[in-house]
């Protein structure tokens, strides 16, 4: 996600700062699964500073980096758009939150029966990992994350849905040359919107739980 052992460390403890800080400012707790998705990302990237520091290989860190890549956000981000939408919205997130469940269900599994192996690839961190149908996966998972977003009906995370299909498409692209990632500073620029937003429904007067 960085590309090296320390600017994982510092850009994930930063990451997870103000993760930290969405979760305080939360209003609402339907709010916090979102408001919490940077402290996700801060940990995620102070993991894989023990994968670079380790020079990858299959230990628990990489097992654990792998966990939260894959399953672990093919959910937690279409459940907490659906959290945080109002009854209007659930019904059409329903969708890519099931995309998500259905995606995740065979990526936790092939992590639990299957090895994950990292490697030192320059200023870069390859991970390899056995998947059946990576095309099918690859693309329920976008649907399930990006998807959600941009469904979610709220202008600030359909930004952050349009900016994480930019992105994870820029940032692929440098990773696939090898040249560097920067998985990190994307990750930064995706929780700094995310605070915005929480910062935003915090200001905002208090919304019924009920239909409109």
């Amino acid at each position: 996600m960085c590309w090296s052992a320390t600017a994982d460390l510092v850009a994930g403890a930063g990451v997870a700062a103000v993760g930290v800080t969405g979760v305080v400012l939360a209003r609402d707790r339907r709010d916090l699964p979102l408001a919490a998705l940077p402290l996700l990302l801060g940990a995620h990237q102070i993991v894989e500073s023990v994968v670079w520091s380790s020079g990858g290989g299959s230990g628990p860190a990489t097992v654990a980096w792998a966990v939260v890549a894959l399953p672990l956000l093919a959910v937690w981000v279409p459940a907490g758009v659906w959290c945080a939408a109002p009854a209007r919205a659930r019904p059409r997130l329903v969708v890519p939150l099931a995309v998500g469940v259905a995606t995740a269900v065979p990526l936790a599994r092939t992590l639990a029966t299957g090895p994950v192996t990292a490697e030192i690839r320059g200023h870069t961190v390859g991970y390899t990992i056995d998947l059946s149908h990576p095309v099918l996966l690859v693309a329920g998972y976008f649907l399930a994350t990006v998807g959600s977003l941009l469904l979610s009906g709220d202008r600030r995370l359909v930004v952050l849905g349009a900016l994480a299909a930019v992105g994870a498409a820029v940032c692929w692209a440098l990773w696939r040359l090898e040249f560097i990632s920067t998985w990190c500073a994307f990750a930064a620029l995706c929780s700094v919107v995310l605070l915005g937003w929480v910062r935003a429904r915090a200001r905002a007067p208090s919304r019924p739980h009920h239909s409109a």
